[in-house]
């Protein structure tokens, strides 16, 4: 591997793991009534991130 795709590769893996803790203390911090609309918000945290990326 050349250093421009190792490079790509370990800022694709820390966008992943960024979005993974914001959605996980996303719904640690919600109320419990509030986790559904937590949840139905992920989807398009998900479709920001990817048109980021393109």
């Amino acid at each position: 591997m050349d250093a421009l795709t190792l490079a790509a590769a370990l800022v694709l893996a820390l966008a992943v793991l960024c979005a993974t803790v914001v959605c996980i203390v996303a719904i640690c911090r919600a109320h419990r009534a509030d986790v559904v609309a937590v949840l139905r918000a992920l989807p398009g945290l998900v479709t920001a991130l990817l048109r980021r990326k393109l």
